[in-house]
């Protein structure tokens, strides 16, 4: 297996579009005993939003069911791969906040795996996630398998970064999304977070969940700063 696997990371170091990239890197992670492979990147800069990419081969049935519950708007791996490059497995006290997204996303076959990024200079963050149906992931998985992952979203993250502009975002240009307006205006209004999840119809826990987004991608230290600074910039 090990010639194999020398073999499949030759072929992803010379592929230099993301569709066959993309492929070499699906048929390694199925040879290191994983069923599913997801890579994303996003950006958190207004002009470079339009370049976000998700490829996986997850049943349609759960992307599909992801999307419309809005589950990256709460799910922890997401949340913590935007702000860390350390790995982080999937395990049940990470989603102990959200039951519902973990019993979801058991129920659709992707019971163990583990996710992790790259971030770069220019706003740019990428995450891989390997999983299978069956067998726990060790610490001597992990360690084991995490120099092909890393490989393998380093070179994804880098066929993406090579075809977008160069030049450094402009560091005062920065993208809330859409519940993190919501919340950031009714905090300006004065509401507590309990009032806006019975406004939004969401738990306090997600609200609040949308304020630390809102406040690390300000870069300010609690919600009253960053009302003032969105409100200085015209984002609410």
């Amino acid at each position: 297996m090990k010639v194999w696997t020398e073999s499949q990371l030759t072929q992803l170091s010379y592929a230099k579009k993301m569709e066959t990239a993309y492929e070499i890197s699906l048929n390694l992670v199925k040879n290191l005993g994983f069923n599913f492979c997801a890579f994303s990147i996003t950006s958190n800069t207004r002009e470079m939003h339009r370049h976000t990419i998700n490829l996986n081969n997850y049943p349609a049935e759960w992307n599909t069911k992801y999307e419309q519950e809005h589950f990256s708007e709460v799910d922890p791996i997401l949340a913590h791969c935007n702000q860390s490059e350390w790995p982080i497995l999937w395990q049940e006290e990470v989603f102990s906040k959200t039951p519902k997204l973990w019993q979801a996303q058991k129920k659709q076959g992707l019971r163990y795996g583990w996710s992790q990024s790259v971030h770069d200079q220019n706003g740019l963050c990428s995450m891989l996630s390997l999983a299978r149906s069956h067998c726990p992931i060790t610490t001597d998985d992990l360690y084991k398998n995490l120099g092909y992952a890393m490989f393998i979203c380093r070179h994804l993250h880098g066929l993406v970064a090579k075809d977008l502009p160069t030049t450094s975002p402009n560091p005062n240009t920065v993208h809330l999304s859409t519940r993190e307006v919501e919340v950031l205006k009714y905090s300006a209004d004065g509401k507590t977070a309990g009032e806006i999840a019975i406004i939004l119809s969401l738990s306090e826990s997600t609200v609040q969940f949308h304020i630390r987004g809102a406040i690390r991608k300000l870069g300010v230290n609690n919600k009253i700063a960053a009302v003032i600074r969105a409100a200085r910039m015209s984002v609410i």
